[in-house]
């Protein structure tokens, strides 16, 4: 005869799974893991396991340390519930603001999406964007369903930002045995790779076939990896999905225009009005983030001689980043939401013609060629798109094919009604909801996408593309084209209304924009970032050895 207390219980579990809450501790699966036992929750054909800590919190005195390792727990742990974002001031409002966000210091966690029986899985460890200021691994739209779907074990990485993530000071750096500061961001994405490769074949995935992937500032981050000796030998694969190669600080040295990446630290301690190290790490979290954004602190990695040795074009080319497969490329209209990079340009075509000349000397017939002074508005945010996504997306696959390993390019143009009518087309990041089948969970000001089976037969062929990558280093889909290697004729994927394999994208392109980065680097006293067209400097002279042969 059944009981109340069964009766109430029975209850309970009815009304936690129409609330969508997770199921009752004793019929949650639990895997034994090296750091301890985890209390996960199921999720249709799939186990969820969140907030679980890879490091120890980043608080009172290892606040400005490199992290610290998690020590292995006693018991079961629950992994149910959503942790916090890092650190992060507020977002201006937009497509990418995503409301109130749960936040604290103590944020070093991920999470793990687990396809059902899970056997030596692939793994792809999915770094958030956000300019190295906002963002976390809780976003709805990195939702690991889809990559369940298709055999993939899914890992979703928070790391401290901001000035919590990378601020170097000269008193952090006599502290720290190696003399360096600063990276401590990269430092807890290191860390959080560690973990997985000594922790996943507990929840049944390859511990030795793991795709790091990020978009915008998480793609900066993969190529920070790929630079990095530390994280040499963590992955097997990356997918750089709107990466940049703008000039780094150097930790004591000024040069490419850029302040060194102490002095940067002790200007902004000055700012806050901070007498020391300790000062700052007694501040509130939130107070010392909001007030160092407002300061306008920039957070970079800092060449430091250990952890990032060189500028990032400098570490491909001399051959010192991981050998390992890479897929990479940009979107159509990747300025269209980051306006403030590209400059109000001159009111006439004739001006803006003549302005070009002026900055680009030499090479300002070939820069008009791509660039035309009609219509202005295309060139101005052609240029610029091309001049930080573009280029170094294909720079990047070049690496990587110079370096014996598959390389695969892409250009995703694919939009739809509101994102036209928002004027935005394929906007930056508006790939990453496709890569995640992410209908219905983008941001509430995020143009709505269609829910139609065109556009999911089309998210399905992208998530085709990434997990099968992710397997063998291989992107196919039966719902599109063979994606061949950029080595075959400068090969590429054009995502737009459908899959397209094309060859040579934007002919002209990167020749362009390497010569004048190359000359650029050549002085050692200009910058290469967004500055281009009517806002770029001078162009430095000729220099025989920057052309491409």
């Amino acid at each position: 005869m059944k009981t109340k207390s069964h009766f109430i219980a029975a209850v309970m579990g009815l009304c936690s799974l129409a609330l969508g809450l997770p199921a009752a501790a004793s019929n949650a699966p639990v895997v034994d893991t090296p750091a301890g036992k985890l209390r996960g929750v199921q999720e249709g054909d799939r186990t969820v396991f969140r907030a679980v800590p890879y490091a120890l919190p980043p608080t009172g005195e290892r606040r400005f340390r490199a992290p610290e390792p998690m020590p292995k727990w006693d018991g079961v742990r629950d992994a149910v519930n959503a942790g916090p974002a890092c650190m992060q001031p507020p977002m201006a409002a937009g497509p990418y603001n995503r409301g109130e966000v749960k936040m604290d210091e103590d944020c070093l966690i991920l999470d793990v999406t687990v396809p059902a029986g899970a056997k030596d899985a692939p793994v792809m460890v999915w770094i958030h964007g956000g300019t190295l200021i906002w963002g976390s691994s809780q976003s709805p739209m990195y939702n690991g369903a889809e990559f369940a779907k298709r055999g993939v074990i899914l890992v979703s990485i928070n790391y401290r930002l901001g000035v919590l993530g990378y601020l170097a000071h000269p008193e952090l750096s006599a502290e720290n045995p190696d003399d360096i500061s600063g990276n401590y961001g990269l430092l807890d994405q290191i860390a959080a790779l560690k973990w997985v490769r000594e922790n996943i074949a507990a929840f049944g995935g390859d511990a030795q076939n793991i795709t790091i992937f990020g978009e915008s500032a998480g793609a900066l981050s993969t190529e920070y990896l790929l630079a990095s000796p530390l994280a040499h030998g963590l992955f097997d694969r990356a997918i750089v999905q709107s990466g940049y190669l703008f000039t780094m600080p150097e930790l004591r040295t000024s040069i490419y225009e850029e302040r060194s990446a102490e002095q940067i630290g002790t200007a902004l301690t000055t700012s806050l009005g901070v007498a020391s190290i300790k000062d700052l790490r007694a501040m509130d979290a939130r107070e010392l983030v909001n007030q160092s954004a407002a300061a306008g602190y920039a957070p970079y990695g800092t060449i430091d001689g250990k952890i990032l040795k060189r500028q990032l074009v400098d570490t491909f080319d001399h051959g010192e980043q991981a050998k390992v497969p890479l897929m990479a490329g940009f979107t159509s209209d990747e300025i269209r939401t980051l306006s403030f990079l590209a400059a109000p340009y001159p009111l006439t075509p004739e001006a803006y013609a003549y302005d070009i000349r002026v900055r680009y000397d030499d090479m300002a017939e070939r820069y008009l060629d791509l660039y035309p002074a009609a219509p202005l508005d295309q060139s101005k945010f052609a240029s610029t798109r091309d001049a930080v996504f573009g280029w170094a997306s294909e720079r990047l696959v070049r690496k990587q094919a110079e370096a014996g390993q598959p390389s695969f390019l892409y250009y995703f143009s694919h939009t739809y009604p509101a994102a036209v009518e928002a004027k935005l087309g394929a906007f930056h990041a508006s790939e990453v909801p496709y890569v995640f089948g992410a209908f219905g969970r983008t941001p509430a000001n995020w143009p709505a996408m269609p829910d139609t089976p065109a556009e999911r037969q089309f998210a399905g062929a992208m998530l085709d593309y990434w997990t099968s990558f992710a397997r063998d280093g291989r992107p196919v889909s039966a719902h599109g084209p063979d994606w061949q290697a950029f080595s075959n004729d400068r090969a590429y994927m054009h995502l737009g209304e459908v899959p397209v394999a094309e060859t040579h994208l934007f002919p002209g392109m990167y020749e362009l924009h390497e010569e004048v980065m190359c000359r650029r680097r050549a002085t050692g006293a200009q910058s290469w970032n967004w500055r281009t067209g009517f806002i770029a400097p001078p162009l430095p002279v000729a220099n025989q050895s920057c052309v491409l042969k």
